[in-house]
């Protein structure tokens, strides 16, 4: 096993410093959603700047409903990448072959589906979403344009799952740096040049998207050994799947769930117009920079557990919580704390309508503070998923986060003086401590349960 880890591109987690073998994984990452979101906010600065804040605030209402029908196949990108990096840590090479191309072929197949529903069903939930009337339709276009290349965002996402299965951060980085300069040049060509709207956005996300996922594509086509990708062996395992299904799944499900939540939320806000929106979708955009960079060390504890999962290894997966936890913690208060003293100032790069800025400072004033919270829930949930645990993280954020934000608009907000935007979002913090609270405490209980020779056996999923 040890000639195998010491190939490129690989990081062997079940030995050495765990700061560093962590930092090695997650900088990488934490660059590389950054320059995913980086060019994300050009989307929408460009959209707000030169088509409107109808368009603007169109591009950000279907946010929720994208990450809703998306979020069941990451979630089997997930389970990819932890059955991958259990059979790479426990140095099972033909398995790790099989889960390969298992997950390319499984990210086609997803794609072709998400494409069928997403152009036919997004008129239907966006009138269920209360999406104000003057920007139904630029909503509906760009959602019918962007799920016609979705499939590629799949192979992407399946494929750089796959790559930090064995500790491959930086390729993904550089693919999405290049893909993601060609994104936002043919953004500013299709919606400045050709006056493309909200369709010349969606467009060039698309091509940016096929760009990416051939990148990763022929890195794996490029590979020695079990992580070689050959289109002619392209074949669904059965054992493989069920083992991805039983990890993906539930954090798919979850991730659903999160997104429906969201949308019930987003379905409150839509009802106070469309400058609300256009502010706290742009309030979202700039959040999101913090919350990836605290993602990057959660992506980075999923890792770590599945590799020291299949060589046998607890007491680092212990050890690892800590140090993930502790990095998560400072990321999100230095950069809630920063972008909370400069909200005005990275809101007006969105908009220059003091309407939208109020609503999108009033969004940051209340999430950003505390946004480490939720860092550190992601870590912990991803640490009990790592372990082969995945339905029960689902259950607990399901309950925890979604299913007390749905009570929370319910009852609290439909209360006439607490039926406010402020309201809406005070739900956050309070969801996120209770879900963490809850995750520590059956991660211990994991802890206290696991025994060497049940790790010998494979992954175990709790059903």
């Amino acid at each position: 096993m040890s000639s195998t880890h010491s190939k490129p591109h690989q990081i062997n987690m079940t030995e050495g410093s765990i700061p560093a073998k962590l930092l090695s994984f997650s900088i990488p990452l934490i660059f590389s959603s950054m320059l995913q979101l980086l060019f994300n906010a050009a989307d929408v600065i460009v959209v707000g700047r030169f088509a409107g804040e109808n368009s603007l605030a169109a591009v950000g209402a279907t946010g929720a409903l994208i990450n809703l029908m998306v979020h069941l196949f990451v979630g089997l990108s997930v389970g990819a990448n932890v059955i991958t990096a259990h059979f790479f840590g426990a140095g099972r090479k033909h398995e790790v072959e099989q889960s390969v191309h298992t997950a390319i072929l499984v990210s086609i197949y997803s794609g072709i589906l998400l494409t069928v529903v997403g152009i036919f069903g997004t008129s239907f939930i966006l009138q269920f979403m209360q999406v104000p009337a003057e920007v139904f339709d630029l909503a509906s276009l760009y959602l019918k344009v962007y799920f016609a290349g979705i499939t590629a965002s799949m192979v992407y996402n399946f494929g750089s799952a796959l790559l930090r299965a064995k500790g491959d951060t930086k390729r993904p980085m550089y693919y999405l740096l290049f893909a993601g300069v060609i994104n936002v040049v043919l953004n500013l060509l299709f919606v400045i040049l050709f006056k493309m709207d909200v369709a010349g956005v969606a467009l060039a996300t698309i091509i940016s998207q096929c760009v990416s996922a051939a990148l990763v594509v022929g890195a794996l086509m490029r590979e020695e050994g079990e992580f070689h990708l050959n289109l002619r062996k392209l074949r669904i395992e059965r054992a493989i799947l069920i083992r991805v299904i039983q990890i993906g799944v539930p954090a798919g499900f979850q991730g659903m769930v999160f997104s429906l939540s969201n949308i019930v939320i987003q379905s409150a806000i839509n009802t106070f117009g469309a400058q609300v929106v256009a502010g706290s979708s742009a309030a979202g955009n700039i959040e999101g920079f913090i919350y990836t960079a605290m993602n990057g060390f959660a992506q980075g504890a999923l890792t770590f557990s599945s590799q020291n999962l299949g060589a046998g290894r607890l007491d680092r997966v212990k050890r690892a919580v800590v140090v993930s936890e502790l990095a998560v913690l400072v990321t999100g208060l230095a950069m809630g704390g920063v972008v909370f003293l400069f909200r005005e100032f990275f809101l007006g790069l969105y908009s220059d309508n003091p309407a939208v800025i109020a609503a999108g400072a009033t969004r940051i004033s209340i999430i950003c503070l505390l946004y480490a919270l939720c860092g550190m829930m992601e870590v912990t949930a991803n640490t009990v998923r790592g372990l082969g645990h995945s339905l029960l993280p689902m259950v607990v954020s399901i309950a925890g986060v979604c299913g007390i934000r749905i009570l929370w608009i319910a009852t609290i907000f439909q209360i006439p003086r607490f039926h406010t935007f402020e309201v809406l979002f005070y739900s956050y913090p309070v969801t996120w401590t209770v879900t963490l609270l809850s995750h520590l405490l059956c991660l211990l209980v994991i802890f206290r349960r696991l025994k060497t020779a049940e790790w010998e056996e494979g992954p175990a999923v709790v059903v």
